[in-house]
């Protein structure tokens, strides 16, 4: 396949991640290894223009204009990847001359905002025509400090830290600081050339650099670096070509985000047509190829809409809810029960954060069950830990799930230094993870960043699991929470969060309904996954299909 062919058949790629961003990447693959661009009879080999290049560096090294980099030569086999038979592998150091800036002191300012373009390794991205800096020096900075003067042309490359291998083609003369290096091309050395192969070999210089939090490359391993040498008129065709196609990559970018832009409003038309009708015919207008909607954000809707009272109908036959006072009863019992203390006051009644079916309740979390903090038992008693009861820290509440294996109590350990939740039970994160949340399955002790909640008979407690998932109560769970170092969510103001309460069977008929539709998200989101797959593969295939041919026999 040809590299024209590759680019007309995009949209076959462009569900692949970062499809435009691999795309420029096999444009400098293949441009550095000499199969962008046809390699002609007529062009001066290499090694003819090396010789060239290396006579000039020795005038000006005996002009004193340069300082002479010593390089050892590259073997055939330690080269990085093949090259045509007119190329040649040199060095960085032998195509160019290398130095880098410094920092004047701080203190002074007669060192500091001479007009002089100062430039630091975070002004540099990937810039083919960079002018201006954020900070200018004087010409007494430069007499008295260890500078490069770049000048317009010039090529300057970052060494340290998250910006390596960063680089930039200067538009004005400049000095830098010690964390970028600058390079004058000898004459020969495309500038755009040097460019187009830097920004290439990014990978491999974040591999060579050293250091821990603030990695960098020396001076010394840049000269040293690998140079694959085209001959001079192939450079210059070598970067039309880049620049061809990077412009087309231009467009093509553009294409996709003015189409992300029209996915984005079909997207909320039809998320505003599944919540009026939220069936699961109209839940696959959702996954249009062409705007699919984030099946985490979907999921996020279903959760809402059962909260809201639109995913299931009332039926005539279902039991009226009971009165509030009713529910406030049943949960004093059913704490009595559990040996566990009733709130001590009243929680107030806020008004109703949005709309809900007529025969619905809005009641806080307080009047649905009996509430508990769990607490931690001493690690000097010994006797409490071991046991056959799980007990369940904030990292055991899955999204699945609750994991059981993780810590166990006694009977005895549970009863003096913990809680004892009855399965069916919900049990929310309310120290650090606030929100996490899932039921139990069995009976469990829990520690002190975990509250619970044990509902009365009329509460389903899968309703109550989503109820307490959905965006609104998470949200009103964070904004009730205190910002310290760490978030902390008061229990009293945990139980006075309000949740809609339907009828209990209208209840089970929303549990079903929110199944049916996340079985639907899952089945779609594999869907989904597997289309992006495929199409990754794809462009996988393809890149190593056009990466594997060559113009010409490799010279090593």
């Amino acid at each position: 396949m040809k590299l024209e062919t590759f680019f007309e058949k995009f949209d076959q790629f462009a569900d692949a991640p970062d499809a435009v961003a691999k795309m420029r990447e096999l444009v400098l693959e293949l441009a550095v290894q000499g199969k962008l661009v046809d390699q002609l009879p007529s062009d001066e080999p290499a090694t003819k223009l090396l010789e060239r290049i290396q006579k000039s560096k020795e005038r000006l090294i005996k002009e004193r204009a340069i300082r002479r980099q010593e390089t050892d030569a590259i073997e055939c086999d330690s080269a990085p990847f093949p090259i045509p038979q007119s190329w040649l592998w040199t060095r960085l150091g032998e195509i160019g001359d290398w130095g880098s800036g410094s920092t004047p002191p701080r203190g002074n300012h007669d060192l500091y905002n001479g007009g002089i373009t100062w430039l630091k390794s975070g002004e540099l991205n990937d810039n083919l025509a960079l002018g201006g800096s954020s900070e200018t020096v004087t010409e007494l900075a430069l007499k008295t400090g260890s500078f490069r003067r770049n000048q317009s042309g010039d090529v300057l490359f970052a060494m340290y830290g998250a910006t390596i291998g960063k680089v930039a083609i200067l538009a004005e003369p400049a000095v830098t600081n010690q964390a970028v290096c600058g390079c004058t091309p000898f004459e020969g050395v495309s500038n755009r050339y040097l460019f187009n192969y830097l920004v290439s070999q990014r990978a491999a210089f974040h591999k060579a650099s050293e250091g821990g939090a603030q990695p960098n490359l020396s001076k010394v391993k840049i000269v040293a670096f690998p140079f694959p040498l085209p001959p001079l008129a192939e450079q210059k065709r070598i970067v039309a070509k880049v620049d061809e196609l990077m412009a087309l990559c231009d467009r093509l970018e553009s294409q996709q985000q003015e189409r992300e832009k029209q996915a984005s409003k079909l997207a909320r038309a039809s998320l505003s047509r599944f919540a009026d009708a939220p069936t699961p015919a109209n839940l696959h207008f959702l996954f249009h190829p062409s705007y699919a909607i984030s099946p985490a954000d979907l999921r996020k809707s279903i959760l809402n809409l059962a909260v809201y009272g639109k995913l299931a109908a009332p039926v005539p036959d279902d039991d009226e809810i009971p009165s509030i006072e009713k529910f406030r009863e049943a949960a004093a019992s059913l704490a009595t029960s559990l040996g566990l203390r009733s709130p001590k006051e009243s929680l107030d009644e806020a008004d109703p954060p949005f709309d809900v079916p007529a025969h619905w309740l809005w009641m806080a979390l307080a009047d649905l069950g009996a509430a508990q903090t769990g607490t931690t038992p001493s690690k000097n008693d010994h006797e409490a830990f071991n046991g056959d009861i799980p007990f369940i820290k904030p990292a055991d509440i899955l999204p699945d799930g609750i994991d059981y294996s993780n810590e166990s109590l006694t009977r005895y350990g549970a009863k003096s230094g913990s809680r004892l939740a009855p399965a069916g039970s919900l049990l929310m994160v309310c120290i650090g993870t606030i929100g996490k949340c899932n039921l139990l399955k069995r009976e469990c002790a829990f520690n002190q960043q975990i509250n619970s909640l044990s509902p009365v008979q009329w509460v389903d407690s899968q309703y109550l699991f989503l109820a307490l998932r959905a965006p609104y109560f998470q949200d009103e769970a964070w904004k009730k929470s205190s910002s310290t170092t760490i978030a902390i969510l008061n229990k009293r103001k945990w139980l006075s969060i309000p949740v809609p309460i339907p009828p209990l069977a209208e209840q089970r008929r929303i549990v079903a309904k929110v199944e049916q539709l996340m079985a639907l998200v899952d089945a779609l989101e594999t869907q989904l996954a597997a289309s992006r797959a495929t199409a990754e593969k794809l462009l996988a295939a393809v890149v190593a299909e056009l990466t594997e041919g060559t113009h010409a026999s490799p010279a090593c």
